[in-house]
């Protein structure tokens, strides 16, 4: 019998992620690409008018399943969010998967390696050693900028905090909090898609990088970084 605090069984949950995510990018790395979009529109609209529950639950489901297996296609997910459901709900059902995804796979890794690897960086004094030590010293501040910041991936945004030994509590809350303004950019894209989908034209999702949807996330990370930064200041 493998003792509860086996380190086989600690790692299982994080094993069972990869063999997992190993399996979806091998069988629907085409699905996940960005023009995946426009070939599921149709097929996806008529779930979403015969049975609209079931589409909402398949939806979700399946956000869930790429966010907690990290593969690439949460902004496609969004998009096809505000495509199938508008921006509202659209933007509730896309925070509310993202957010359940991320909790998963962070849990995921505290369980596993997460306090292991935590114990090693934080005996360094390299730029991960000061990146824990920041995290440690203000959790919601650096927790939420990381959410909000646009140079910061989402599922190095789901790692870096399970291995700093942040508590889910925080990681929750600043995860739903700090992804509703991308989300709600995103998803408002993705309700302007239907036009140009309903016509069989294909999606410029070029528009991802543009300043009008980097530059007010960007502000609006540099903004979560003030009360962190006073806080310092008066501690100096």
């Amino acid at each position: 019998m493998i003792r509860r605090h086996h380190p086989l069984l600690r790692h299982l949950p994080l094993a069972l992620v990869g063999l997992a995510a190993s399996i979806g990018l091998l069988f629907f790395r085409d699905a996940l690409a960005p023009d995946a979009i426009a070939t599921y529109a149709a097929r996806l609209g008529t779930l979403r008018d015969q049975h609209y529950a079931l589409a909402v639950g398949l939806f979700m489901a399946g956000y869930v399943a790429i966010v907690a297996l990290s593969l690439p296609g949460a902004t496609l997910a969004t998009l096809t969010g505000g495509l199938m459901f508008g921006l509202f709900p659209g933007v509730i059902y896309n925070v509310g998967a993202a957010t359940i995804g991320a909790i998963l796979i962070f849990l995921a890794v505290r369980i596993g390696p997460g306090a292991e690897v935590a114990a090693r960086l934080a005996r360094g004094d390299g730029a991960a050693a000061r990146l824990l030590a920041g995290l440690n010293r203000n959790p919601w501040w650096v927790l939420l900028a990381m959410r909000l910041a646009p140079v910061v991936p989402f599922f190095v945004a789901n790692l870096l905090p399970a291995f700093a030994g942040v508590r889910l509590w925080p990681f929750a809350l600043t995860t739903a909090l700090g992804i509703i303004p991308g989300a709600a950019i995103l998803t408002s894209l993705g309700q302007g898609l239907q036009g140009v989908v309903a016509a069989g034209g294909q999606p410029d999702l070029s528009v991802l990088a543009t300043a009008r949807v980097v530059v007010p996330l960007a502000l609006l990370a540099a903004l979560s970084l003030v009360p962190m930064l006073v806080r310092r200041g008066k501690e100096g």
